[in-house]
């Protein structure tokens, strides 16, 4: 549908639609090598994931694709809506399916871990192999037990503080930078000058502040049950590789017994890792998703 080829050291940025957002993806290398499609986690972008593509782009000849999430990134906000599983699954097949690159070998981090196998569980025929990095596993239990008419009155009562929440300001990239930089000390400054740089839009006044949107915030409303993920997770027909971290955090996917759920599945563990496992051990990661992959 659109492109062509680009270099692999190069990314390249295109457009595709979906429930009429505009959604923004980079792309690197040659689409004639296997497909190697990366979901980034919430208030992230595509480009947290350019070390580890430089990485595995040195070790083989692979087609890398980076989608912004909606919301996120360079991809629309939602209008008069939030943000669902259901729909970032939709997203994620308009992606593979409108520019044909199907099967994929499908990487996802947090959010876009639980995305991924999501996707992977009800579209098993676009997803040869997959990665997921610290994915959200089942974190819902107490909401669920405490009813359906409260979990809506808290999903309620936290967008209506969201509606009055102000995004905060920078006056310049270097403050920004400074922020990522506090807020996560385990980056080198390289690392978090490059995310602050491709996270941030500059506005009319000069200021810089985050792209994301503040209603992503909210959780309570993506829309599937922890039976109903259970129920992905067993469908899903591709070897599968969970990476968790020793210092991540807490109902990752593959921890508290829901491996079991996964037919093919390996649960690695990286040491001296947060949940930003990719960047915290960047060559330990690479190295295990090269083993899987060979």
């Amino acid at each position: 549908m659109l492109k062509g080829s680009s270099s692999s050291l190069t990314p390249t940025s295109h457009r595709y639609f979906s429930q009429r957002l505009r959604m923004h993806y980079v792309e690197w290398g040659s689409p004639q090598n296997p497909t190697v499609v990366l979901v980034h986690g919430v208030r992230d972008h595509c480009r947290t994931w350019d070390d580890l593509i430089q990485r595995l782009s040195a070790q083989g000849n692979y087609h890398f694709v980076a989608p912004d999430l909606r919301g996120h990134g360079d991809s629309e906000w939602v209008q008069g809506s939030g943000y669902r599983y259901y729909d970032y699954i939709y997203d994620l097949q308009q992606l593979i399916e409108q520019n044909e690159f199907g099967p994929v070998i499908l990487v996802g981090h947090s959010l876009g871990g639980a995305i991924a196998a999501f996707f992977a569980g009800v579209f098993p025929e676009h997803v040869r192999k997959l990665i997921l990095l610290e994915g959200i596993g089942l974190w819902r239990g107490e909401q669920e037990a405490a009813g359906t008419a409260a979990l809506i009155r808290q999903w309620s009562e936290i967008n209506r503080d969201l509606a009055g929440r102000t995004p905060r300001r920078y006056p310049d990239l270097q403050t920004a930078y400074q922020r990522m930089q506090d807020t996560s000390p385990q980056l080198t400054q390289e690392q978090a000058m490059h995310l602050t740089a491709h996270g941030v839009v500059q506005l009319e006044d000069g200021q810089f502040t985050w792209k994301y949107d503040q209603y992503t915030y909210n959780f309570l409303g993506v829309g599937l049950s922890e039976a109903q993920i259970v129920e992905l997770w067993q469908n899903i027909q591709a070897p599968t590789l969970l990476i968790n971290a020793d210092q991540g955090l807490e109902k990752r996917t593959g921890q508290d017994g829901t491996l079991a759920h996964f037919r093919q599945a390996e649960l690695r563990i990286v040491e001296g890792a947060g949940h930003w496992t990719h960047h915290d051990q960047p060559e330990s990661v690479s190295a295990m998703i090269k083993d899987f992959l060979d």
